[in-house]
């Protein structure tokens, strides 16, 4: 068989680790020939693609980014590409492919399995958003950036009487600051499902210097947003991919909390660094596992499906099913975590 795989959307550590699973099942496993498509879709569209073989992805298990490239498309290619699928794949000679990618690509994924292709997804994103799995990996990366951030920002928060606004990834969903929150300790989080109250987080970090504790760390998703006039804050437009451009929740917090305490208040914006980097070992091991499954449900014709991880086991799962909705932060984890502040 000849087995084509793309990386599309944003990075995030453990892409090269799927890319080299694939190209070890497939090659050395199935005697198959795969080739990669250079910055996604658009590689797809635009002919730009190479050979992938052992020596191609020898030594790319540690590596973050994607050696494929990656890019967003705007909606209207991405139908270009689903009206012409089965030319694609008789160019390109493919029996299959594999797109890697978050709720943008798996939706081109489903578009293009809708409309012919044999296609078996692997999901990827930090945000751990994605219906149908428990975990994506570069989840546990980004947690683990986050967390790390924390427990070094509250040293310098202390040692200066500061609070640190810190504002991690997480545009719907607000896994990443519930989990690095929890983890490094902070003193109040905001996430995106549940609006918060400035007041609320005026009284306790008063509270906390009241009893001698002089500083205070928030961890606040980028979409995080305050309950309706409890502070101003505008929401952003919508850009060219459909996503929503934000105005910086971690300044203007920082900036209204510094007014309202009378307190020097920092904001810290992790930003890319949590996508960056050397995925860690429990996303490497995810990464290495969907890839393996993905070859082996393209050998069984098992398309229009994706990935996901089911306790410890891998599953196949429709992909109309993965991007129905956003897995978000339910209710219940909500108060485990407000329980420990």
């Amino acid at each position: 068989m000849r087995i084509g795989i793309l990386t599309a959307g944003g990075d995030c550590p453990g892409l090269n680790a799927v890319i080299r699973s694939v190209v070890h099942r497939a090659v050395a496993g199935h005697h198959d020939e795969v080739i990669g498509f250079e910055d996604g879709f658009k590689g797809l569209l635009d002919g730009r693609y190479r050979k992938l073989d052992l020596d191609a992805v020898s030594g790319i298990l540690a590596r973050g980014g994607t050696i494929l490239g990656s890019a967003r498309l705007e909606r209207d290619r991405l139908r270009e590409a689903a009206e012409n699928c089965d030319e694609l794949a008789r160019q390109y000679g493919i029996d299959a492919l594999i797109p890697i990618g978050g709720e943008g690509t798996l939706t081109a994924a489903r578009m293009l399995s809708d409309a012919g292709m044999p296609v078996v997804g692997v999901p990827k994103t930090i945000d751990n958003d994605i219906s149908s799995t428990d975990r994506t990996f570069g989840f546990d990366t980004a947690v683990g950036v986050a967390t790390e951030a924390i427990d070094r920002l509250k040293t310098t928060a202390e040692s200066h009487q500061r609070v640190m606004v810190v504002e991690v990834m997480g545009r719907h969903a607000g896994w990443i600051a519930l989990e690095s929150g929890m983890a490094g300790g902070a003193h109040g989080i905001c996430l995106p499902e549940r609006p918060f109250d400035v007041a609320d987080l005026v009284t306790m970090i008063e509270e906390r210097f009241s009893r001698g504790k002089k500083f205070a760390v928030i961890c606040v998703a980028e979409g995080a947003h305050p309950a309706e006039g409890s502070m101003n804050y505008a929401k952003g437009a919508i850009d060219q991919f459909g996503h929503e451009r934000f105005h910086g929740i971690g300044n203007t917090l920082a900036s209204e909390l510094e007014n309202r305490l009378g307190k020097e208040a920092r904001p810290v914006i992790l930003g890319h660094v949590q996508r960056g980097g050397t995925p860690t070992a429990y996303d490497r091991v995810l990464a290495t596992r969907f890839g393996w499954h993905a070859v082996e449900a393209v050998h069984r014709g098992d398309f229009g499906k994706m990935t996901a991880l089911n306790g410890t086991d891998i599953a196949m799962v429709p992909l109309a099913e993965a991007v129905t909705h956003l897995k978000t932060v339910p209710a219940n984890r909500m108060d485990e975590a407000e329980s420990v502040f």
